[in-house]
């Protein structure tokens, strides 16, 4: 089994910054793609930031020039720099990730707990 650990959201005022992080631990072969969603209350999930394990990135139109999407391979980690953060940015953020683990390595989509970022205006 696997698991996803998110940290470093919480309270911060409009215009200040949060590094979210979530590694991931348990029995794995290989990472693949990882990377960032975030979700309000009555709406959908929503794509933030992914990061292939060669570390292509690709970005939602409203982060991009403010979020930075990074990993630690060797960790099996994997960072959310935010900054610029504006009140619309409030929501849980989900970690992401594509584990490859098992007998015949067969890849697998985990999610995190995830964790609340709350941007004060």
């Amino acid at each position: 089994q696997v698991q996803l650990v998110e940290s470093g959201g919480g309270l911060v005022q409009a215009g200040g910054s949060l590094r979210l992080s979530c590694t991931a631990s348990g029995s794995i072969f290989s990472m693949n793609s990882m990377g960032w969603y975030r979700q309000a209350p009555g709406k959908q999930r929503e794509l933030v930031a992914t990061i292939t394990s060669g570390g292509s990135t690709n970005y939602a139109d409203f982060v991009k020039g403010r979020f930075t999407i990074s990993r630690d391979n060797a960790k099996n980690t994997v960072y959310l720099q935010m900054n610029s953060l504006k009140p619309e940015d409030t929501d849980v953020y989900y970690c992401n990730a594509m584990v490859v683990h098992g007998v015949y390595r067969l890849e697998f989509n985990y999610w995190g707990q995830g964790t609340q970022v709350t941007v004060s205006s």
